[in-house]
């Protein structure tokens, strides 16, 4: 048999419910599954029917059980409270069977829903794994989210009780959260029985009584409880996404096919062995932190580092480097975007130098493109493999990348790499049909999709498949554009909406944003389509240029324009590009593009709920009316 990525992928695609059934054997279960995919009801599909286990047990308890006991699981460091803490494993099966105490005295059982709405501190992982415990299904909702979409999360996940902490802390400004959680449990008509409330020294929060328990009085009172079993088709969590009608989608994740996905990407996409210490730098309200902070790592016996900061300014622009040192990180894994914040604060990499980095061996990133100057600066800089990945919300694990425990393939800038084992990815024109090698498309994922993806949306089937299973059968839509190449690496280029049409020639605006990430003196940018009378639409560029460049703006323009004629072609009509402080993204980093293109094309739009700053919107309105739009 042929061995490395492609003998793997091609076993994958052969005889999915073997390689599935193979993966699988590396957890414990109580049960064995009946059948490795039930496909009885498709396009709704669900791995290991038939099996039991508990996540939970083999995340935490497996690891106690099997010498790990002393080996540290969670490092907490936040440098916005200046606090270093660690839990070993048996310490974490402490606090998370007190926890799950706690909710079964308040009567919540299998299939409960728990919301938790938490900053990043080591409860919030303790909440998670307490629900896995006992069967409930927890909601994460993203730490400081507004009441109103905070409500729309109660209204739809119906959860008996939420855990919650009194405040998070953004850099040096403090921000309460149970005001918020107030009016957001009176905005909804579902009514939670209880909050428990972990109060953190940086604000107290007020109680109601009768309906608020104090968190660390609760734990010490409570009764250990171990693990319950589940079924693996039981569902774990409800992680909210944003919807297209302004009404979030629960996106489901199921106990069994999501810890075979997790324990198999944690080995053969990121390459850790049990015992290494490994750090997703994103937040625990995200997919990237369930998947990778809480449930990957743990799943696989390693360190999990839980950081409460930022990439520059908590304190400065080597934050990422001390942690590395710090807590010996072997692999990593974060966002385009902190590195370009990193990059924008110290081009020279000047605060790198400052720490030794022996034990770091590859840096992932992920969330959106990464743009290959950004790749570039960072290959430079660490002197390791930087891996670009794309993944989904949906799908809660890589569907391309460069799997570096199977095999190194090499790395072509630009693009995440080929399809991982599992996924079968074709790119589809509007027809339906497979387009030739480096032509734009419709990137589609062939059903069924393997374990871990979702099964569907909360209570709500005919939405599941009206969003993702209608636009092409048997295939489900990632929303995301690109193509091809002959060695089968996969581009993703833009969001299907992200495809500018310029006098009938389709331009990706991801195809344009590289070529101006590559001039020296920008930091980040972004590319949106306006209208344009005769054209239909136009390029428009928006660029944060470096701290430190003092050249005149409408010279850094000129240069842009000319390099973007030059790589792209006048075709594109690339005429216009204006310089910002700040590009206005979510929380999670991704740039609001959507928005800023019905900014400057005068149409009416809706303040995102996940906007890290509102007032930037401003800032973008007055830059593009200075150039001739909003």
């Amino acid at each position: 048999m042929e061995i490395g990525y492609r003998g793997i992928y091609k076993l994958s695609m052969d005889d999915p419910q073997g390689f599935w059934a193979n993966a699988a054997e590396e957890l414990v279960w109580e049960k064995k599954w009946d059948q490795v995919l039930d496909d009885s009801t498709a396009p709704f599909y669900h791995w290991f029917n038939g099996g039991r286990l508990n996540t939970c047990y083999n995340a935490v308890d497996r690891h106690v059980n099997e010498g790990r006991a002393e080996q540290v699981a969670v490092i907490y460091d936040s440098p916005v409270t200046d606090t270093r803490q660690t839990y070993t494993f048996l310490e974490l099966q402490d606090e998370v069977a007190r926890l799950a105490g706690v909710l079964k005295s308040q009567s919540i059982e299998k299939g409960d829903r728990v919301l938790i709405y938490m900053p990043m501190i080591p409860q919030a992982i303790f909440a998670m794994l307490a629900c896995a415990r006992i069967g409930a299904v927890h909601s994460v909702v993203f730490g400081g989210f507004a009441a109103a979409e905070l409500a729309t999360r109660i209204e739809d996940a119906q959860p008996k009780i939420v855990l919650s902490a009194s405040c998070g802390i953004e850099v040096t400004r403090v921000i309460e959260y149970k005001p918020l959680l107030d009016q957001a449990i009176n905005l909804s008509s579902h009514k939670p029985a209880h909050t428990i409330i972990f109060q953190r020294p940086q604000a107290a929060a007020s109680m109601q009584d009768g309906r608020d328990l104090d968190w660390i009085s609760a734990c010490e009172q409570a009764e250990p409880v171990d693990c319950v079993s589940l079924a693996a088709t039981d569902p774990l969590y409800i992680l909210y996404t944003s919807g297209t009608t302004g009404v979030p989608k629960g996106v489901v994740r199921d106990n069994g096919g999501h810890a075979v996905a997790m324990l198999w990407s944690m080995r053969n996409v990121y390459n850790v062995k049990p015992g290494e210490v490994f750090w997703a730098a994103s937040d625990v309200g995200w997919v990237v932190g369930h998947s990778y902070i809480v449930y990957g790592p743990l799943l696989n016996g390693n360190t999990t580092v839980l950081y409460e900061g930022k990439p520059v300014f908590t304190p400065d622009a080597g934050a990422f480097w001390r942690v590395i040192e710090e807590h010996k990180v072997s692999v990593m894994f974060t966002a385009p975007t902190a590195f370009r914040a990193i990059k924008k604060e110290d081009p020279k990499g000047e605060y790198c130098k400052k720490y030794n980095l022996k034990n770091f061996r590859a840096l992932f990133l992920a969330g959106e493109r990464c743009d290959p100057p950004t790749l570039s600066w960072a290959e430079e800089l660490l002197n390791v493999p930087v891996i670009d990945h794309w993944w989904q919300t949906e799908t809660a694990w890589a569907i391309a990348a460069n799997c570096l425990g199977i095999e190194a393939l090499p790395v072509k800038p630009g693009s995440p790499s080929c399809a991982v084992p599992g996924y079968q990815v074709d790119i589809l024109n509007d027809k339906g049909e497979v387009v030739a090698e480096d032509e734009i498309g419709s990137i589609m994922i062939k059903l069924p999709m393997p374990p871990g993806c979702l099964p569907t949306l909360w209570n709500d089937d005919e939405r599941f498949v009206k969003s993702y299973l209608s636009t092409h059968p048997g295939y489900y839509l990632t929303g995301d554009a690109g193509y091809k190449d002959e060695d089968g690496y996969i581009w993703v280029m833009s969001r299907i909406d992200d495809i500018i049409n310029v006098a009938g020639h389709r331009l990706s605006t991801g195809a344009i944003e590289e070529v101006i990430a590559a001039h020296p003196d920008v930091a980040e940018c972004a590319v949106i389509g306006v209208a344009d009378e005769l054209k239909g639409e136009v390029p428009l560029g928006l660029m944060v240029l470096k701290s430190g460049v003092e050249r005149d703006m409408s010279v850094i323009a000129g240069e842009v324009i000319a390099l973007v004629r030059e790589k792209i072609g006048a075709v594109c009509s690339f005429k216009k590009v204006v310089s910002v402080a700040i590009l206005p993204k979510t929380r999670s980093g991704k740039i609001l593009r959507g928005t800023m293109k019905k900014i400057a094309d005068c149409e009416s739009y809706k303040m995102p709920a996940t906007i890290d700053d509102p007032a930037i919107l401003d800032e973008i309105k007055i830059a593009l009316k200075s150039i001739g739009y909003a």
